[in-house]
């Protein structure tokens, strides 16, 4: 059991710019996520696009937004529990929560902030009858090691910039070829037209007509197995004729879809599938259980990222009020103040 001041759920950048702000008012925070990497949806949906409305920063990627909100948020020292899901939450008898994730990880928390964005994603997966039988070992929808697929015959669904970039790293080898190369990649696509960046398209032809990967455009349509492993799928191409292709891992990169889960039924109240809050606390309709960025809603809610630090700020003061309740929560100012100087781990100007 884990005992917290504050679990975070959701790692995107308002749930990151939460850990900020609570570690400015001295609130020890862990944070949950479902995705196996900390930035929520503009490091996994647009990690390399462009975005230009954060204040300060010009222009930063997803990927960079995330990663300047980490070493933002690193004094703090907040513990990560990623690749994970929230299943249950359950208000104790002394108003603290007690949260149980997917993996068997129990927190009582004496708060609890929801930046879980449209939701947990979830990776989109082909309707298949037989094909969870073979998940985790043959058949993966993220994450398989590149080792792993050394010298193999691999088959990979999928058409955007994330399934073109593990093909060129299965063909060409990872990190300048240094670990093994795969034996054969075929891209999956049921259709001929891809979703993938130009560069990357382009790339992704070249490497075809060198004869280094391959392409087919169709559906699976039905699994082969032999002595208990995945050995073929049926292929059911444009010209609607069936086709056997053999492989020995299949991985499946469609994309994320987001859904709502446990949350639904927390009994939090509700409106569209957001959850409602005031615009002083960001407070739920459960005291304690705060709703920050995209998740929630209220008059004049914008979902935009600006605004869930904004929300992040002012639901830290309420937390604060929660877990220091013998406190008075001050607003003191990074620029002046020792004690936030202290917790920075930076030092403050002898002129102050």
């Amino acid at each position: 059991m884990v005992e917290t001041d504050a679990l975070v759920i959701g790692a995107g950048p308002v749930g990151l710019f939460q850990v900020f702000q609570l570690g400015l008012l001295e609130m020890k925070a862990h944070v949950i996520d479902c995705l196996p990497h900390v930035g929520g949806q503009c490091a996994e949906l647009y990690p390399d696009k462009p975005i230009y409305d954060i204040p300060a920063l010009p222009v930063c990627t997803g990927r960079e937004l995330a990663q300047k909100l980490m070493q933002q948020i690193a004094p703090f020292e907040a513990h990560f529990h990623l690749g994970t899901e929230v299943c249950a939450l359950v208000t104790q008898s002394d108003g603290r929560f007690l949260v149980e994730t997917s993996n068997g990880l129990r927190f009582l928390s004496k708060t609890v902030f929801i930046a879980a964005g449209v939701g947990a994603f979830q990776p989109r997966t082909l309707p298949l009858a037989g094909m969870e039988e073979f998940a985790g070992r043959q058949v993966f929808h993220s994450g398989e090691p590149s080792t792993s697929c050394a010298n193999q015959n691999i088959v990979i669904v999928g058409s955007d910039d994330a399934a073109l970039d593990r093909a060129f790293e299965l063909c060409e080898g990872h990190i300048n070829g240094l670990l093994p190369k795969a034996a054969r990649v075929t891209l999956l696509h049921r259709r001929d037209v891809l979703t993938a960046s130009p560069e990357r398209t382009v790339k992704f032809k070249a490497l075809c007509n060198a004869g280094a990967m391959y392409f087919i455009a169709g559906q699976i349509i039905g699994l082969h197995e032999h002595d208990g492993r995945l050995t073929a799928v049926d292929v059911l191409g444009p010209d609607d004729a069936p086709a056997r292709l053999e492989l020995d891992k299949l991985l499946i990169l469609l994309g994320l879809s987001p859904k709502l889960g446990p949350i639904a039924h927390w009994g939090l109240a509700m409106e569209r599938r957001q959850l409602q809050v005031d615009t002083e606390k960001f407070s739920t309709s459960v005291p304690g259980i705060f709703a920050v960025g995209d998740i929630n809603t209220y008059p004049g809610k914008k979902k935009l990222i600006l605004c869930g630090f904004h929300e992040a700020t002012l639901a830290a003061y309420a937390a604060a009020q929660i877990v220091f309740p013998e406190k008075r929560a001050v607003v003191q100012y990074t620029t002046t103040s020792p004690r936030l100087h202290q917790l920075l781990g930076v030092e403050t100007p002898r002129s102050y």
